[in-house]
Parts: structure tokens; sequence; C-alpha cells
């Protein structure tokens, strides 16, 4: 046996986060170190953290990460083990997403990225250059790092490029985040050349159901190539839209030897195994893979005299190969409940905000977003529970400003100093059941709530025109035209979103928090309502944060059906009961206003439509076509023309309402996030006198055709 003990990681990196990003890969490094591993690596860009989006094109962050770096380089507690860094660096005026690879404070190798992530949330061509040449390396100039480092370097000089790292015993090889997606990923070639460890680290963003994709890909890698895999990820919200799902991993001939969590409140998880390096000879020695071997271009490779293993460890009988375990996953509406949970909870802490407010309409998707917080809450005392300091602090912080030198002793108590909810109500309009639910989820759940009423406020709106004109709109049911009843029901929705802010930043005054502060108001607008544009702009889905903005309805329902039980929130199923609804319109002895009449879809169909638009890349004639077989048991074709052109008419009117929208926590992958994710125009020609709309008439009556002749 040939035993080593290796380490990967998940940090919580904040973009520009300079020192305490820095303290983070040190402290990680240190705990590698104590659990006897000789190698570490570590998440992309983790000196900066990845989001910094333009700011990488600024000088001073590639100064700033040099500084960084010359701080872990000179640091005598971070020897002793091979570590694996990622940081942008400037050469030949071009900027690279590169991988430090250092051993005693000495450079060993830069090695850029050469296939950058440019589709969905990810712009990396916008801001670095792809290393377009495999298996090319040059001397790289350094210039940043200080005398003392220079003195450990001893040269001004160090590779730059796809090279190999030789220790005595292995050599290792390196893939960033996007290169396992890859369809030619770089750990084919360096695992033929002989790199029996493969580090990939990574800046992946979680997404309902992602997490299957990402370690089948590791563990195929691994049981075609055979090797030892190392995978980093960032974890938390690092100051944009994502949640950077962790998970880091440690794999040895597709087999998962040591798993870390998906979410988490810890800001450094560092996950180690010992492996066999002859567990990986064995497993190579098929002739078909070394007749390939022998064909691949060699690899320049650059060696360091540092063992990875200790031949003596192999009779020490405390020391021992790891096993192979399970995949631990979630299902997709646990990960609904711990992802959005752990975003909120990043961006609470770092924004310093005294809590949320939100408006709890008495309807599922508020409902969603106020058991979020709950679930945030959950997660904070379990941290807590579990001795984390840092999470500690942080609730002393929220907890002390109400109760100065206590801590709470649940969930409910927390939740109650950081979750301020309303029920903003109106007499004709809202029924008393949405009323009751909404009053019974905010005890349940423990937050601070008013229920109040805004007529007053809906009637000194609607008399601005009246007293100004003489006309007096009204309601459809009263009388009134599609125009009136439209815009009677937008004040109300509007006149929310006032109140909400207005009440977010007095509540904690009222409640006499010590240090003041303001609460960040919580949207509640979910995927198929943005996709299709049914909401109000500027309403109440108008917030500072949403958390929900980029989930399905359908699993938002899944979502509360599990937290009923996991959390322990029986009035939940009140909620999954209850018929969708604005409440926006007067309610009459014949009329309750519902959201999918109103739509002219279910909020299922909205979200096969939202897949075939943005996942399959159809338009509506490609979406007509698809259904036309897909949904031919259930609808006629003509029923299938109408549902397809009104979705593509409503998603094109009210597209311009997502220029506007909350940023939302990215879950899903057909979201119309305009401002990072969904790159389509906000003003459109009319579809229902378009090209493709008469094309798909032509379609229908070729079918319906086609379908008598049969006959």
């Amino acid at each position: 046996m040939r035993l080593i003990t290796v380490a990967t990681c998940s940090l919580n990196q904040w973009a520009l986060d300079w020192e305490p990003n820095c303290e983070r890969i040190k402290q990680s490094i240190r705990i590698a170190k104590a659990r006897g591993a000789s190698l570490r690596t570590g998440p992309e860009l983790e000196i900066t953290g990845y989001g910094c989006l333009d700011h990488f094109l600024e000088v001073d962050v590639i100064r700033h990460s040099w500084e960084m770096l010359a701080s872990i380089l000179l640091d005598e507690s971070c020897h002793g083990i091979l570590i694996d860094i990622g940081m942008p660096v400037m050469h030949n005026g071009n900027r690279f997403n590169c991988r430090i690879v250092a051993l005693d404070g000495k450079i060993l190798l830069i090695r850029p990225k050469m296939f950058l992530a440019n589709s969905g949330n990810y712009r990396e061509m916008r801001h670095f250059i792809p290393w377009n040449r495999p298996q090319y390396v040059e001397d790289y100039q350094l210039r940043e790092l200080p005398e003392a480092c220079m003195k450990l370097q001893a040269s001004r000089t160090v590779p730059i490029g796809d090279g190999l790292v030789t220790a005595n015993d292995c050599t290792l090889g390196f893939e960033t985040c996007e290169e396992l997606f890859c369809p030619a990923s770089p750990h084919i070639a360096t695992s033929l050349v002989g790199a029996e460890i493969i580090t990939n680290s990574s800046g992946s963003h979680h997404e309902l159901r992602k997490l299957d994709t990402r370690i089948s890909l590791i563990q195929e890698a691994t049981r075609k190539c055979g090797g030892i895999y190392l995978y980093a990820n960032q974890q938390g919200c690092d100051g944009d839209r994502l949640y950077y799902d962790g998970c880091a991993m440690i794999l040895v001939n597709g087999e998962i030897k040591a798993q870390g969590t998906q979410f988490s409140l810890n800001h450094v998880e560092v996950v180690t195994a010992t492996v066999d390096l002859e567990e990986v000879w064995s497993y190579r020695s098929a002739p078909s893979r070394g007749l390939q071997s022998m064909s691949q271009p060699p690899f320049n490779k650059y060696p360091t005299d540092f063992s990875l293993s200790d031949p003596k460890s192999d009779y020490d009988p405390r020391l021992s190969p790891t096993p192979s375990q399970p995949l631990r996953q979630h299902l997709p509406e646990e990960e609904i409940m711990l992802g959005p949970a752990c975003w909120l909870y990043d961006y609470l802490v770092r924004s310093k905000a005294a809590g949320f407010f939100i408006p709890l309409s008495g309807g599922l998707d508020s409902a969603s977003t106020a058991t979020i917080v709950y679930s945030m809450t959950v997660q904070m005392m379990k941290a807590l529970d579990e001795g984390n300091e840092s999470v500690k602090f942080h609730i002393q912080r929220l907890y002390g400003a109400y109760h100065e030198g206590e801590l709470p002793k649940t969930a409910a108590e927390l939740c109650n100093t950081i979750l301020h909810t309303a029920y903003l109500g109106m007499a004709t309009q809202s029924s008393s059941e949405t009323r009751s639910r909404a009053e019974k989820l905010a005890c349940a759940i423990g937050s601070y709530h008013q229920d109040l009423n805004i007529d007053d406020v809906f009637t000194a709106q609607k008399s601005l025109l009246t007293n100004a004109t003489g006309f007096e709109p009204k309601f459809k049911v009263h009388g009134g035209t599609d125009t009136s009843n439209l815009a009677l029901q937008n004040i109300q929705a509007r006149s929310r979103m006032v109140t909400s802010y207005y009440f977010a930043q007095m509540l904690p005054l009222v409640r006499n928090r010590k240090g003041g502060g303001s609460c960040l108001v919580l949207g509640s607008g979910n995927v198929d309502e943005c996709l299709r544009g049914y909401l109000t702009k500027y309403d109440c889905s108008s917030a500072d944060l949403n958390p929900i903005g980029s989930i399905a309805k359908t699993d938002l329902k899944r979502f509360l059906r599990y937290a009923t039980t996991a959390l322990n929130l029986p009035i939940l199923q009140d909620f999954l009961d209850a018929t969708p609804t604005a409440e926006l319109e007067p309610i009459t002895a014949d009329y309750v206003q519902s959201d999918e009449a109103d739509m002219g879809m279910t909020y299922e169909e909205i979200g096969v439509f939202g897949r075939l638009r943005k996942e399959q890349k159809l338009g509506p004639l490609g979406c007509f076509l698809k259904l036309s077989h897909d949904w031919r048991a259930k609808l006629e074709v003509r029923e299938i023309a109408v549902k397809v052109k009104r979705f593509y008419h409503y998603y094109a009117i009210n597209r311009h309402k997502m220029t506007t929208m909350t940023p939302a926590y990215h879950a899903e992958s057909y979201s119309p996030d305009d401002n990072r994710f969904d790159m389509r125009p906000f003003l459109y020609p009319p579809f229902y006198e378009s090209w493709s709309y008469k094309k798909i008439d032509e379609a229908v009556e070729k079918i319906e055709k086609a379908e008598r002749e049969r006959k």
C-alpha cells in the first residue's frame, strides 16, 4: 500500500472581502495539516471570491490578490503541505483565472483555466482569457511578490500554463469547474500521462436537482480514467443571486470516499480522506488504456522534492484507507428548505440589517417565503447547539438587540426578533380565511405580526383621479371596464409595497431595538408568475430580496408539504388546500378571483412552457410542435395552439417587468431573470401578428386534415 491523506474544502468566501477570505484559506490549510493531509485544494478564485464580476477588470483586484497570496506563502503555519489556491493573474496583458500550486512558500506552477464558463449565470469570457494552448507552458515574470517571498522562491520566474506537478511518489493534474463539464475534459489527458491525483476547484452554484449532474460527471471521470479526484467548491452567498452549494468531495476510481455538506452555515469546511496510490495503479492496468496513453502528447512536469505519502505509514495501525460511502443527497423540497435559507442568512449577517419583513397574504407564496426564513432560524439554532462561534456572534447581535445578554432557546424565539410580518388587507377584497391563515402561520413560526387594512390608502389614491377629472373608476364586478378594473387592482398592490417598506423601517424602532436599524423587505413572486408576467410592476413583489423568485409553484407546493412535517408546521396544509388568489378584486356571492383562471393556464403548464422556452430553446412554433405530441392525449391540437399562443403573448407583453424585478435566489434552470440569467429583449413585436403564429395555424390545419383523412 502507498497511503496518502488528501484534503479539499468548501469556503464561504465573499467578493472583495480580502483579509477574511485570506484567513479562511489559511484556516482550511491548518485544519488539513492537523488531520495529516499532505495536499490541500480549495475553491475557484477563492482569494477574491468568485462573484467579483466586473471588479475582475480592475488592476486593484489583481494587486490585492498577490498581496493576499504573499500573506499565505509567508505564513509558516501553511508550510509542510502542498497547496492549490485560486486567484486571478495578469500575464502579458491578459487576465487569467488561475490555480497557484505552492509548497513551503514557493510557487511551483501557475495553471490557468483553459475552458471558461460563459453561459447561463456565468460571464467568464467578459473577465478572463482562456489558456487556449494545451500542454503549453512558458515563464511568468514575478513582479508582484515582496522580497521575503522572492527569497523563498529563489527565482524571478515561475512556469505558467497547462502543466503538471510531480511529487516524489505521484503526479498531480488540475482542472477548474467548467472544464469538468466539457466533452474533452483535461482530466482525460492528464490521467493518460500518469497523473494519479486530479484537483477540481469550482465556483458551482446551487440549482434544484443539479447535484446529480455534477456527481455523475466526477464519478464517470474516475471510473473511466481511474485516479484520485478532489473536488472543492465555494459555499454560500458571495454577494449575488447565486448560492454556491459546497459539497466538497474526494473520490477514488469512481467510489466516494468523503463528502462535505451541500448547505451549511459554516464558513470553513475541510474534507479529508486517506487513499491508496496503489489502488490507482492497479485500476489503470488495462492494455487499451496503456495503448491510448502512449499516443497522448506529453505534458511539461514540474518536480518538487516532496512526498505525499510516508512509507512508514504503511505499517502504522492507526492509519488505514478511508472506506467508500454512498452519496448523500437532498430531496428537491429539502433543497428549497435549506438553500435559500442559507443564502438569506449570509445576506442578513453581511448586510447587518435588523431582520426581514414579509407582507403575509395568506397565500402559498408568501407562506413559502416566511417558512424559508423560519428554516433559516432553525439552521441557526442547530449551528448554535453545535458550538459554531460565528453563528453565535450573529445571534447575539440579532437577538441581543431585544434581549440583551440572552440567547434564544427555540427557533421561534429567534424568529420573533428577525422576522416581521403583516397582513395588509382590504375590507371588501380580503377574506377571513386568508387573514386567519396569515395569523396562524405567524403564530406557528413566532414572527412579530401585524394585522391591518389599507382601505384608507386605497381610497385616498383612488380619489386623486376622481377629484382631478370627475371620473370614478369601478371594478369589473361593479360595472367597470377592464382598464379601470386592472388600475384599481394595481393601486392595492403598489400600496402594499409602500406600506411594506414603511413598516420594515419603523417596526424595529417601535419595538425599541437597541442600536436601531431597519429590516430588509422580502418578496414572494414565484418563477412562473414572473415568466407569465402575472404580477404588478412595483407591487409587493418589489422588495430587497426574493428567496422564491426562481422556484416553480409546483416545487413550492412540494416544499410546503415537506416542511409541514420537517419543520413541524401543520398549518401549512391549509395553504396547500387553498385556491391561489391575488384577492385584488371584490369578493361577491358568485365570484372569487382565481390566479389560474386569470392567467388562462395552470402553474404546471407554465412550468412546461418555461422549460421548453429556456432549456430546450424553442420558440412558439417549436413549442407547439413538441406539445402537439406531448399533450395530444389530453387536449385537442387547436386547444394546444391556443395555450401556446396565449403563453408567448403574455410572456412578450410582460417581459419588461423582469427588468425591475427583485434580485432572486437562483434555483431553476428556466428562470426568466433578466438581470443575469435570461438575456432576452423586453420590447417585442406583437406575437399574435407574427410569422411564427401564422406557421402554428398552418400546422394546426395540416394536423387536423391528416386526422380527418385517417378517420
